[in-house]
């Protein structure tokens, strides 16, 4: 009897603990295979990131060095020599240096010049050869000449004698004449190498599978191919249904994820993230197979089912015994992945900090600590994030700072399937001394606790950041007299009066009288030293928010806030007694003097092609009267019913 109890007990007793660690083994692996997949997705995101930001610091610099030399005067005169000059070895000698100059000092591998009037390639070791048109080799001379792009790349192998031949990113930029024709094509080559060891760097460090395709689904980079070799990765990676919503996706500012099934030898899914990089028309994606994942959760379930069948047989009062030894070692394994998880991304960040956006507080200690250093402990993550702004962000930066990342924004962003955030600001530390700061933050779901949490990574970019503004400011800017190139010229003007609609303008164009002849006389270096002094004289008698561009050769615009008519009627009566001087320089003298043409807005025009338009004809006008001096549009200018 006792003995039958004892079995129905036994009985009993297993099946209840079968049932219990059977409950507990399926959960528990539900728990850690979305941790897992949570885990997984940060790694990629951050690979994508991480990736993208050098990759962003590596071609910038040569798209920008590109540009430069496109926009160089210089490099425009000699094209212009070149048909009757191009036979001369000092003529080809300056071309020559003019490229080598580039290539020591940038160290690039290669740097060029095509003309489109002779169709002469030009490199760093001098006339190399022609491109006739219908050799496909040169199709990408012609097709960029036609496109509508002012720079592309394109990777192709390099046929420079002593290149070898070898794959390089070329950077293409088209050199235009002042009547806006394209007179050449100048550039410079990346050896596609650097690229790749990039993106193998990242493969082995995080465990994924990264590349750079084009528009049309082609691999161009990856350390498997290059653009060179046409592969297509939609194809290679059996992900067809997912081509379209990839290469629809243009938002250069976001990254773009999906969950997709895995290669046709393996049934587990795949992570990819996806990020559009506009100033290349590339894609960069970053995908991780979760097949190892999978796998060890498995060994680890059937070792669980052994560990529990082994249990019941020997004895079951050691049953809570094992189950906690199970559970400290389940706990252990996922603390291992954190601390590599953390130690891999600060590594790249300056600060990790986790928040509990549903429950409006910190989530980690780290984080609690932060709380405390900004007086904000045991406050709500709300208040905290508003002392962070007041205490230590730039005055500019505070808004935008506070209504990126409230928990409103936050949960609103996560429910339209957006799980990143960026925001970049200037921070101090001393309360004197601001620097530039980028936070990454990343939202999720945490089953755990049922509730959204946000990682947020902090970076110094200050360097990058000022550079990146550096640059912006030199593209703006005319590199001979410091005045505002014409673009941004009309891109300042059209700002202005957008924002001040019912303000009060005056638009001068100004030309200098005879210019022609200080050339002819003295040669065009003296004429480029009576520009400079030109625009000296310009600026000396403006505002510092006053706009004064080159928009031509030897013409300028000057834009500047009036009371009235009679005041731009001053301010061009003082401008031409003060550029009626003489230009000096080594030892030459020649008499300067200035042509003005007035508009003033609303009244003659709304944005800069419409006062252009009126204050050219005022110009004309002025011209016609014998030059050095200034005329004021009016209506019925064109009909000549009114002496000016």
């Amino acid at each position: 009897m006792k003995n039958n109890i004892l079995f129905k007990t036994n009985v009993l007793v297993s099946v209840i603990l079968v049932i219990g660690f059977t409950l507990i083994a399926v959960l528990g692996y539900r728990a850690n295979y979305n941790a897992y997949l949570v885990k997984t997705e940060q790694v990629a995101s951050l690979a994508n990131e991480g990736i993208y930001y050098q990759l962003s610091t590596l071609l910038t610099k040569p798209v920008n060095i590109s540009q430069t030399m496109a926009h160089d005067s210089l490099l425009a005169e000699l094209l212009a020599e070149e048909g009757r000059r191009g036979q001369e070895p000092a003529y080809q000698e300056r071309l020559r240096h003019y490229l080598e100059t580039y290539k020591e000092k940038y160290k690039y591998d290669s740097v060029f010049l095509v003309s489109s009037a002779s169709t002469n390639y030009y490199n760093f070791n001098g006339l190399d050869r022609r491109l006739p048109q219908g050799d496909p080799e040169n199709d990408w001379y012609y097709n960029f000449v036609n496109s509508a792009e002012e720079y592309s790349l394109n990777v192709d192998n390099d046929e420079v004698v002593g290149a070898d031949n070898k794959i390089t990113l070329f950077v293409n930029c088209k050199i235009k004449n002042t009547a806006g024709q394209i007179i050449g094509v100048v550039g410079v080559g990346v050896n596609i190498d650097s690229l790749k060891d990039l993106l193998r760097q990242y493969e082995e460090k995080y465990k994924v599978d990264a590349c750079l395709i084009d528009e049309h689904g082609l691999i161009q980079v990856s350390s498997m191919y290059n653009g060179h070799t046409e592969a297509d990765w939609f194809k290679i990676n059996d992900s067809e249904r997912v081509r379209q919503s990839v290469l629809e996706w243009k938002n250069g500012k976001s990254n773009w994820d999906i969950w997709m099934p895995g290669n046709l030898q393996s049934s587990e899914k795949s992570y990819l993230v996806v990020r559009y990089i506009p100033d290349l028309s590339w894609y960069l994606l970053v995908k991780q197979d979760t097949g190892a994942m999978v796998a060890e959760l498995n060994e680890k379930l059937w070792q669980t089912a052994g560990l529990i069948a082994v249990v019941i047989l020997i004895i079951i009062l050691i049953i809570t015994s094992v189950i906690k030894k199970f559970n400290t070692k389940m706990t252990r394994l996922l603390e291992e992945r954190q601390a590599l998880f953390k130690e891999a991304t600060e590594k790249i960040y300056d600060n990790i900090y986790e928040l509990n956006i549903t429950k409006n507080c910190a989530a980690s200690k780290k984080t609690e600590l932060y709380f405390e250093a900004m007086g904000a402990k045991d406050r709500p993550y709300e208040e905290f994030l508003r002392a962070v702004a007041s205490k230590q962000l730039k005055q500019e930066f505070r808004e935008g700072y506070v209504r990126t990342f409230t928990r409103e924004n936050v949960l609103h962003q996560l429910a339209m399937g957006n799980n990143y955030l960026q925001y970049e600001f200037m921070i101090t530390e001393n309360g004197s001394d601001y620097f530039w700061m980028r936070i990454d933050a990343y939202i999720f779901y945490s089953p755990a606790d049922a509730s959204v949490h946000m990682f947020t990574y902090r970076k110094n970019i200050d360097e990058e950041k000022r550079k990146e503004l550096e640059n912006l400011r030199k593209a703006a800017t005319d590199s001979m007299t410091g005045a505002y190139t014409r673009e941004a010229t009309e891109q300042n003007i059209n700002w202005l009066l957008a924002a001040n609609p019912n303000g009060s303008y005056c638009f001068f164009i100004i030309d200098i009288d005879n210019f022609k002849q200080a050339n002819d006389l003295y040669g065009h270096i003296f004429g480029d030293s009576c520009i400079k002094q030109f625009v000296q004289l310009l600026k000396s008698d403006c505002r510092e928010q006053d706009v004064v561009g080159r928009i031509g050769g030897d013409e300028f615009v000057v834009f500047s806030s009036i009371s009235d008519a009679e005041s731009a009627e001053r301010k061009a009566e003082r401008l031409c007694r003060k550029l009626n001087t003489v230009c000096e320089d080594s030892g030459n003298c020649w008499q300067m003097a200035g042509s003005i043409g007035i508009a003033l807005a609303p009244q003659d025009g709304t944005n800069f092609k419409e006062l252009y338009a009126k204050a050219d004809k005022a110009l004309y006008v002025t011209k016609k009267r014998g030059k050095n001096g200034y005329t004021l549009y009016q209506e019925d200018m064109c009909g000549n019913k009114r002496q000016i």
